[in-house]
């Protein structure tokens, strides 16, 4: 651990640019469930294990076309939760290692922009926008509306967030699982900003956190943008092998990494 740490530190101290790519571990330190495993997510919510209900079943779209409360009380709850929560200390951390930084994420949850971060790329979207669900129009908009949940049933009591285009039913601007009418044109935009941004930056280095193998968005992207250099710092308590041996991995959390490092740079 001490070696990957002096390691990593050296890689810092040499970055011109930072591109973090962080998933959903990177907010477990700020108190956000950790959805890992079907247990992981009946331990956060207790009424889908009565249903039996996994993640991976709720994060699908079609129920928002066959049952709104059941899709919005999922949503819904998880919107409010972001709202509440404070990004942890290794956000503002982060923003000292390098004079460029940019952040690759999957997480929909908006913690990065909270935390300060201007260029944040959300490659599955993001919770506090929403789109029409039967697609009247490709409008993304902010999630500007409360959602009302019945705590017991996890359902949503309407009214339900509307399109105000053409008054049907709204859905988050997330991909989902199998989904085919997500609106990706606001990811997108952001995505050929940090293209264009790394095509420019110099000494790159690439800090990924938190970011598992189930859903491998963002560790085949980290391991695209340092492809030619190495230059990969992976910080993962429970998957931070890094193919090929190259760039340096950490078993640890986020925060507790954070702050070692900035204590060896």
């Amino acid at each position: 651990m001490s070696d990957a740490l002096e390691r990593a530190a050296e890689l810092l101290n040499g970055a011109g640019a930072l591109l973090i790519c962080a998933g959903a571990g990177m907010g477990v330190d700020s108190g956000l469930p950790d959805f890992r495993g079907g247990e992981g997510f009946w331990r956060a919510y207790p009424p889908y294990a009565r249903l039996g209900l996994r993640f991976e079943e709720l994060a699908d779209p079609r129920h928002f076309a066959d049952d709104p409360e059941l899709a919005w009380g999922f949503y819904g709850h998880r919107l409010d939760l972001y709202r509440k929560t404070v990004p942890h200390e290794g956000f503002r951390l982060l923003l000292g290692f390098a004079p460029s930084v940019r952040v690759f994420t999957s997480n929909v949850d908006r913690q990065f922009q909270k935390a300060g971060f201007e260029h944040v790329a959300e490659a599955h979207g993001s919770i506090h926008h929403l789109q029409c669900l039967n697609r009247c129009s490709d409008d993304i908009w902010p999630t500007d509306v409360e959602v009302a949940i019945d705590e017991d049933t996890m359902r949503a009591v309407p009214p339900l967030p509307s399109c105000p285009r053409c008054g049907g039913l709204a859905r988050p601007n997330i991909l989902m699982f199998g989904d085919f009418d997500w609106v990706p044109d606001r990811s997108q935009a952001q995505l050929d900003e940090l293209t264009a941004w790394r095509r420019t930056a110099r000494d790159l280095v690439v800090v990924e956190l938190g970011a598992g193998q189930a859903v491998p968005t963002v560790r085949r992207y980290s391991e695209l943008a340092s492809a030619a250099t190495g230059a990969l710092i992976r910080i993962n308590p429970r998957e931070p092998e890094i193919r090929h041996n190259r760039g340096v991995s950490i078993p640890a959390g986020a925060l507790e990494t954070l702050r070692a490092l900035v204590t060896a740079t």
